[in-house]
């Protein structure tokens, strides 16, 4: 098995290495590039070096992991048959990716590496920039940026930048958090003869002629909060300080108990948004539903029992566990698997009860008590086989409830209208309806109409004493014709 001798060009031209680098180099029976665009490359064959490239692997492949990946089966294939001189821009071990492919394959004894250094692009790229590293940075892949990669607070470096399309891509990560005008730096050959640097405004990044196999993107840090309330850690930031000692005394006095009427508001709220399909009103009204989220896990966080680390470590593994044929090996068909599975999984996580009812109240609505104590009795096969059984119960207790309204109490009355509604909730169940979101609707309906009846008598008499019933009905008519057009 022959060695890979890995070897790091810099940043810039040959005088960036070292006298013992170049020796190496020159002493290289056989040296393949990963890429003729860099300036050592060039200066090396003019003085007679004969060097290879991978080049033609980039035409070749329309993905760079593709292009990294044959480029290491490539100079393993070459190893079998020679000892492999490779040269990379920069250091072998910061931002390339094929050198971490082929570090995997000699953990597998596949190959064998020796890895001989070269100086790093980022020494250069600080003193460029006159950046302290210490006060956080981070060095970003510009061929594989993703929008929560990028920490707004911190120094942040994007190489491999080779070309506009790969700038494009930058540019559209960055500007769904940063502003369109946010100053960025291109930073070219630093450290070399041919350094160059150019401060341009972001929407302005990948219109940039001068941008080649040499370039680093430079993203200075935000340090005004307002411009970056894109970034959970700063919604997380505005909620500390509405509980601080110093901060909001109604935040500070909330409790998980205090907060609970809201959290129910917010989520009716967001129905109606929904309901409505407007889409700025659900933006809205789920941030007020995130609101309630981050402030029960500041109390918890404030109290020293949870914070929102455990919240989402919780619901993460849920996640994970529960969905066995996404995360694992396990294979479904259909959703009707995929709810049978979880279930199953649910089952199995929850300790042992005495009822299945026990669990499935939820004191805020008697509408959704009643809706999970039907559907766990249904999953035991306490139920009617199709839907006409339950109408036909509903036209038992509707005949019960009249009888009772005739002729019973006011106790037998209200047991009897239980019943009713009762089994129209396990309607809405055979239905798939959800009867809390059939209230919550109705209840709407009813206060947008009479709310059009209430405005017809102030523009009309001024007071509702001054209409018959059968005219206030008629205003009613309007209003549901109204809602048709």
């Amino acid at each position: 098995m022959n060695t890979i001798t890995i070897i790091g060009l810099g940043a810039g031209d040959l005088d960036q290495l070292s006298i013992g680098t170049y020796r190496k180099l020159k002493a290289a029976e056989y040296v393949i590039a990963r890429t003729d665009q860099h300036p050592a490359v060039t200066e090396l064959r003019a003085e007679g070096m004969e060097i290879e490239s991978f080049d033609s692997v980039y035409v070749e492949n329309d993905e760079f992991e593709q292009v990294y990946e044959e480029i290491t089966v490539k100079l393993i294939a070459m190893a079998a048959e020679r000892s492999v001189t490779y040269v990379v821009p920069g250091h072998p071990l910061v931002a390339e990716r094929t050198v971490q492919l082929l570090i995997e394959k000699e953990r597998e004894g596949i190959v064998k590496l020796d890895i001989a250094g070269g100086n790093s692009f980022l020494d250069p790229i600080f003193a460029a920039l006159r950046i302290d590293p210490i006060e956080g940075f981070q060095l970003v892949d510009g061929t594989d940026i993703a929008r929560d990669d990028v920490q707004m607070t911190q120094h942040v470096l994007i190489g491999q930048v080779y070309d506009a399309f790969v700038a494009s891509e930058v540019k559209l990560s960055l500007m769904e958090k940063y502003a369109f005008d946010h100053p960025v730096t291109i930073v070219t050959a630093a450290g070399s003869s041919l350094e160059k640097l150019r401060t341009v405004p972001l929407f302005e990044l990948d219109r940039e002629t001068e941008i080649d196999n040499l370039t680093t993107i430079y993203v200075p840090p935000v340090v005004n909060r307002e411009e970056r309330l894109k970034e959970w850690s700063t919604f997380r930031e505005i909620i500390a300080a509405l509980r601080a000692p110093d901060g909001c005394p109604w935040d500070r006095e909330q409790t998980h108990e205090s907060l609970k009427r809201y959290l129910i508001e917010e989520a009716h709220e967001l129905l109606e948004a929904i309901d409505q399909q407007d889409d700025e009103g659900i933006i809205e009204e789920l941030g007020d539903v995130l609101l309630q989220v981050f402030l029960h896990a500041q109390i918890g966080e404030d109290d020293g029992y949870f914070m929102m680390e455990d919240i989402l470590q919780s619901i993460g593994e849920k996640m994970i566990r529960r969905h066995p044929h996404v995360f694992g090996d396990r294979n479904v068909e259909n959703s009707d698997e995929v709810l049978k599975n979880w279930q199953e999984i649910k089952k199995a996580e929850k300790p042992q009860v005495e009822s299945l009812l026990d669990g499935q109240a939820r004191h805020s609505s008697s509408l959704l008590t009643s809706f999970n104590y039907q559907k766990e009795a249904a999953k035991v096969g306490f139920d009617w086989p199709h839907i006409g059984g339950a109408f036909d119960k509903f036209e038992e207790e509707w005949q019960e409830f009249k009888v009772e309204v005739e002729n019973g109490t006011k106790k037998s009355q209200t047991d009897e209208l239980g019943d009713v509604l009762f089994t129209l909730v396990n309607l809405s169940r055979f239905l798939k309806l959800s009867p809390e979101e059939a209230m919550a609707h109705a209840n709407e309906k009813f206060k947008r109409r009479f709310t059009f009846v209430e405005q017809s008598v102030r523009e009309g008499r001024g007071d509702f004493s001054a209409y018959t019933l059968d005219e206030l009905d008629g205003f009613w008519q309007q209003a549901k014709e109204g809602e048709k057009k």
